[in-house]
């Protein structure tokens, strides 16, 4: 059973630097269970780094990183479910093949909400990734990371190649597959598109957390939406 007292993740005094370019500089917070994230921030500000060492995947940085009260490393990785920017599968692939290979590889994966997922976005299990359309790859990877049972989806631009239609369904297929035990980081461009789902929003810039608030104390001090004010934060 998970610990319900425990945040999905705790970040502290997190900094990384790339020789001598500081990609996040005394990162703090606390990311608590059942809420709907948005990580937000123009390109270069730092969400990409983050993602990838709440994920495990760089792991040379200064500060404290916990996923479940658990230091980052091969047993939160088990904890995470993560859509990357960009496609990993192999050239031989079928749908079916990498829903076949996610049921070996995690024991929280249902295959069977996979197959149904891909159903109602009109894909077809049999097609090779390889011959799909990016907005298609898209909303395969999203079904297969959403139909795991994890305690952290990270989810890095998941409407990026996705068509208008679409969107309220994957949205939807979020908000449905998530649970009170759980937490969703989102990071996107598509602020207007996604927003309605948020519970919290985290706005990065050049490495600093610039604002970190509940969506709707920020609608009530601003009297903006969150895409109003991101613009305003970040107004070139």
């Amino acid at each position: 059973m998970k610990e319900n007292n425990v945040p999905s993740a705790v970040i502290k005094n997190l900094t990384k630097s790339y020789g001598g370019f500081t990609a996040l500089r005394d990162v703090n917070l606390v990311l608590p269970k059942g809420k709907i994230i948005g990580l937000l921030g123009p390109n270069g500000s730092g969400k990409t780094t983050l993602i990838k060492i709440l994920t495990g995947l760089i792991t040379n940085y200064q500060g404290e990183v916990l996923v479940e009260g658990r230091p980052v490393g091969a047993d939160t990785k088990a904890l995470i479910s993560y859509l990357p920017d960009r496609n990993y599968f192999a050239d031989w692939m079928r749908a079916r093949d990498a829903i076949f290979l996610f049921s070996d590889m995690y024991a929280d994966f249902n295959g069977a909400k996979a197959f149904q997922m891909i159903d109602r976005l009109g894909l077809n299990a049999n097609q090779k990734i390889k011959s799909m359309s990016k907005g298609m790859i898209d909303k395969f990877q999203l079904c297969l990371v959403m139909s795991r049972e994890a305690h952290l989806y990270v989810l890095d631009e998941p409407l990026g190649g996705v068509d208008p239609a679409a969107r309220d369904f994957i949205l939807d297929t979020v908000l449905k597959n998530y649970s009170e035990d759980s937490s969703v980081i989102i990071s996107t461009h598509l602020i207007s598109d996604v927003e309605r789902i948020f519970d919290t929003v985290i706005f990065l810039k050049q490495g600093e957390i610039m604002l970190c608030d509940e969506i709707d104390t920020l609608r009530e001090k601003t009297q903006k939406s969150v895409d109003q004010l991101f613009r305003e934060v970040f107004k070139c």
